[in-house]
Order: structure tokens, then C-alpha cells, then sequence
């Protein structure tokens, strides 16, 4: 059977993480995806660090599957093609600097005037308008600005995402977006423009913080890996250092973890630790208990405790334990992916489960130059002599 999108042609002006990775989960989906890189470096993220095989982690995870086109667009024959490939594309996503696109009339007035059907997506930091719109929006500057700083952490400091969440929670919206405009233009025949701003997508995952602390009052505590309302959950340590994660999400497990797992049922009543709102008042006091209940266990017997007792828990797994993971392996989750430095593993897209998902290589810089300019008409005495420019 075809991949849902099988048959739609994007045409990405990207760069670094939001708009490479809306792209590429069109590319799972069969979408055939034509990235635009400077001629030479290509997109810049590619040179973040050497840690695959020679190439940047952050470019290894959203890039497979696609073609490179390189080109530069300061140059007539690059904006021709770049117009060529528009005119028969069915998605334009670009995250270029703000005001970029508009300078060179990329912008959707000017687009759906010459392709009515196109969709556009254009993915920046603070979006179109407003006092923010030409700031430089990186990933940790919009954790800040989104308030997701101020509640991660602990009392000593905020602490960032470990992974670029602002540009994902972007590159999701993006993604989703696009797949309702596909499904908008079978009933119109006509392109919409989808804009994402990276500060709103983080906003938007933002609502129990805000609204916690909703009419002025205050907002969550920062409390590390702890949840910042509900205890206990979070982490709990024996005396070897070891970790378990744990979470109570009402008084029936409170009751049952206090009776099998801390093995001291008239711990449920304590008025002081009667309900939640109690015991996250008086969580210093209640985390002395526990640890102490767990002082002298090795991890795997306060594991076996809590699967006995059916009290949710987890490891606190580092990367090898996660490429490792015992249940990523039983559901055969893992695929091998090809590059220019030789096979790696991927996961599988976490939403696609009836079709095997497109997994093709990742791109060299311009590997499909010839390929795509071929496809447009284009000569070979062509394409060397806009090599020998520096066009593409």
C-alpha cells in the first residue's frame, strides 16, 4: 500500500531543527521532500558536532529521507530554479531568518497570487508582527520568554530541556498544520498559509504552569525531577546511590504504597500526610521516610515492591539504556538508515503502526543537484557551467 502522502512534493528552505524536523515526518509519511542548503556548508546544523559517524546529532535525527538541493538564492539561476520547483510543489516550509523570505517574494501573498494551490508554512521564532517579530529566537532564548525556564529546575537555579524543545513543539504544530491544510485543500483546491512561532508552540504547552497560577497567584515551585504539585513523584535514592523514579496519583495508591511498599499502613492517615495537598506541603518530612524505608533495599527489590504492590515507577535511564530499552527491542522498534558514512539506527515514527514508514538515507550537501536539475529540464553544460558560478 502507498504512504498517506505518497504522490506531495515539499520544497523546505530549512535550517537547523523546527522546519527540518516538520519535514522529515512528511518524508515518513512518503512525502517526497527537496531541501534547499547553501552551496557548500549546506544547512548549518550539519556541523553542530561530529558525534554519528562524522556527522552532527541534531542533522542525523531530521534529515533521512530527504533530497539535497543546494542553492543560492542571491543568485538569478538559484531563484529560478527555486521558482521551477514551487510550481509544481504542493508545500513551501521555510524557517529562514525574519524577513528573509519576503525580501526575495517568498512570502504567501506573493506565492498563492502565482500558485494558487501552494501550501506555505513559515515557522519563526515570535511570529509576524508585534515588538518581537525580528528578534533572533534560539532554542534556550524562547524556553525563557515561554516561562518554561521558571519552573524547571530546582531551588538553586532553572535548569534548561535537555533536548531542543521549543524548536520540536514548532516543528510538531508545523507538521500538523500542514497535514489539515492538505486535507483543507481537497475540499477548496486552494494552498493556506500555516504559520508557526516557536514562542506560542511553547506556550501552548505551558497551560497547566499558567493556569496554576492563573489570576495572580503563584506559580509552581521548581522541584528538579520531582512533579512540581503531586508527591510523592519524582526520584528516590537508596544508600548505593541507586535511582528509582515512583509516582502516587491518588489516596487508594497512597494507601497501598504505604502498607506494601513502606511497609507501614498507619503512614496514610498521618494528618500530615492524609491527602496530596498535605504531603506535598510536607515533603520534606514524608521523603525522610521513604528514603529511609528504602535504605537498605537494592534497586531491584524497591522495584519489585512497587510492581507488586502496581505503583508506577520507572529507571532513570542514561542514552545507552534508552537505545538498549528492553521494550523498544520485544516491539522491534529500530530501523537502519543509510548516510554518506554508512548505516545507523532510528526509531520508527511513534504515530505509524498499520504502513512500515519511509526511512531513506540521509543526504550528503547537493547530493541530488544533478538529479533534480535533470528533472527540471536542465542540461549538463548547464548545471556545470551554474556549478562553476557557485548557483548551485
Amino acid at each position: 500500500m502507498p504512504l498517506p502522502l505518497a504522490g506531495i512534493t515539499v520544497v523546505s528552505l530549512e535550517q537547523a531543527i523546527a522546519a527540518p524536523f516538520a519535514s522529515r515526518q512528511l518524508a515518513d509519511l512518503g512525502a517526497r521532500v527537496i531541501k534547499i542548503e547553501r552551496p557548500g556548508p549546506g544547512d548549518f546544523a550539519r556541523a553542530y558536532d561530529s558525534r554519528v559517524k562524522g556527522m552532527a546529532s541534531h542533522f542525523a535525527w531530521v534529515n533521512r529521507s530527504k533530497e539535497s538541493l543546494t542553492l543560492d538564492l542571491k543568485q538569478a539561476d538559484a531563484r529560478r530554479i527555486l521558482n521551477e520547483l514551487l510550481a509544481s510543489a504542493d508545500v513551501f516550509i521555510q524557517n529562514l531568518a525574519p524577513g528573509a523570505c519576503d525580501r526575495m517574494g517568498l512570502d504567501f501573498a506573493t506565492l498563492h497570487r502565482v500558485h494558487p494551490s501552494l501550501i506555505v508554512c513559515d515557522i519563526s521564532g515570535y511570529g509576524e508582527g508585534g515588538p518581537y517579530e525580528r528578534r533572533k529566537a534560539y532554542d534556550l532564548l524562547v524556553q525563557a520568554e515561554s516561562g518554561f525556564l521558571s519552573v524547571t529546575g530546582d531551588d538553586n537555579d532553572v535548569a534548561k530541556a535537555g533536548c531542543s524543545i521549543a524548536d520540536i513543539s514548532a516543528g510538531m504544530y508545523a507538521y500538523s498544520g500542514i497535514l489539515a491544510a492538505l486535507l483543507e485543500r481537497k475540499n477548496t483546491g486552494l494552498g493556506t498559509r500555516v504559520e508557526v512561532s516557536m514562542l506560542e508552540s511553547m506556550v501552548e504547552w505551558m497551560g497547566f504552569p499558567m493556569y496554576y497560577a492563573y489570576d495572580g497567584a503563584s506559580p509552581p515551585t521548581r522541584s528538579g525531577a520531582s512533579h512540581a504539585t503531586i508527591y510523592p513523584y519524582g526520584p528516590f535514592r537508596n544508600k548505593s546511590g541507586e535511582t528509582v523514579i515512583l509516582g502516587i496519583q491518588n489516596e487508594r495508591e497512597w494507601a497501598i504504597f504505604c502498607e506494601h511498599v513502606v511497609l507501614n499502613a498507619s503512614l496514610a492517615s498521618n494528618p500530615l500526610f492524609c491527602t496530596n495537598s498535605l504531603r506535598h506541603e510536607h515533603r520534606g518530612a514524608l521523603e525522610s521516610i521513604i528514603l529511609n524505608a528504602f535504605a537498605e533495599l537494592s534497586l531491584d527489590q524497591i522495584v519489585e515492591r512497587l510492581d507488586t504492590a502496581n505503583i508506577a515507577n520507572a529507571k532513570l535511564n542514561d542514552m545507552q539504556g534508552v537505545w538498549d530499552h528492553p521494550q523498544l527491542k520485544a516491539r522491534k522498534r529500530w530501523r537502519t538508515v543509510e548516510t554518506p558514512q554508512g548505516p545507523i539506527e532510528a526509531l520508527l515514527p511513534p504515530a505509524v503502526d498499520a504502513l512500515e514508514p519511509r526511512m531513506d538515507p540521509i543526504p550528503a550537501v547537493g547530493e541530488h543537484v544533478d538529479k533534480i536539475l535533470d528533472e527540471l529540464g536542465y542540461t549538463a553544460s548547464e548545471i556545470k557551467l551554474m556549478r562553476a558560478t557557485g548557483s548551485v
